[in-house]
């Protein structure tokens, strides 16, 4: 670089050191800053390059050192290690949710094509017409309750187009109606942790905690627990894109949620339980996140 430059260089780093607003770091600590001399253009790009190979050498050593000492862990070590990050992204998740936070619905103009995933519990063999659904933990029974479609359909319709986002990283925009679950829950409500008549809008807090999904085969569960699942943006779902659910999308009752990903939005209910303990969830027992919310 020319003199000329540098100077104009070393005026402008100056100016910036004169600013009046206090916007960085060290400004804020009125740390003492200097600048250096001129270097001259040979001796600055040998200092960088031994710089940059030392910034290198040292990464690849730890990248290298990270990767074995994570072979060197034993299974049950890691299998630890996740389950407590598992632990501590439910009670961040936890601390965060509102039922009053919604998530964010779309216009029909943004619905894109829809996607098939997810066959465990899909039995074949299945007949939709003679479906029905049973329902256990009830307040004031001992036994469990059968519903069919129609019953369900007397419930309050809702139609949420939201965002579907799956696990493995993919997601889509989709239309469903059915009815809400907490509109479901207070139809149908859970038995109470005193004994007391289950009212769901002033004494959530005193029903079963959790709700247990199971499909008709029980071949696939899921467990949630009653806070998320009674979210204005859970649906007992029964339509698709403005057409009945089909056998692959989880015909005839399925869950549709906008607030965790597609393992817990489990398809073909067949069963409905509230309970006291955290029930079984499929994808949780393969080392998945029992939560599995976003």
């Amino acid at each position: 670089m020319s003199s000329d430059q540098d100077k104009i260089l070393l005026d402008e780093t100056r100016g910036f050191e004169k600013r009046p607003v206090r916007d960085n770091t060290a400004e804020i600590l009125r740390e003492k800053r200097e600048v250096s001399e001129a270097v001259p253009d040979a001796e600055a790009r040998k200092l960088m390059g031994k710089r940059s190979r030392r910034s290198f050498l040292t990464g690849g050593v730890a990248a290298v050192a990270g990767v074995l000492g994570w072979w060197w862990i034993s299974d049950e070590t890691k299998a630890g290690l996740y389950r407590r990050s598992f632990e501590f992204n439910e009670r961040v998740s936890q601390i965060f949710f509102r039922p009053t936070r919604l998530v964010r619905e779309f216009p029909q103009d943004k619905i894109t094509q829809d996607r098939l995933n997810g066959f465990e519990g899909m039995s074949e063999g299945f007949d939709a017409a003679a479906w029905k659904l049973s329902v256990g933990g009830l307040a004031g029974r001992s036994d469990d309750l059968i519903l069919t479609m129609d019953d369900i359909k007397r419930l309050p319709r809702t139609e949420l187009i939201t965002e579907f986002k799956c696990i493995e990283g993919w997601s889509y925009i989709v239309k469903w109606a059915g009815a809400r679950f907490s509109d479901f829950a207070a139809a149908y409500p859970p038995k109470t942790q005193s004994g007391a008549a289950p009212d769901i809008a002033s004494r959530p807090h005193d029903l079963l905690s959790y709700v247990s999904l199971t499909t008709p085969d029980e071949g696939y569960f899921v467990g949630w627990d009653l806070p998320s699942i009674l979210h204005p943006q859970t649906l007992l779902a029964y339509e698709i894109n403005d057409q009945p659910l089909s056998l692959e999308h989880g015909a005839p009752l399925r869950l549709a949620s906008a607030t965790k990903y597609g393992i817990k939005q489990i398809k073909r209910i067949g069963r409905i339980e509230y309970t006291s303990e955290r029930p079984r969830d499929y994808w949780a027992e393969e080392g998945y996140d029992w939560y599995a919310g976003f």
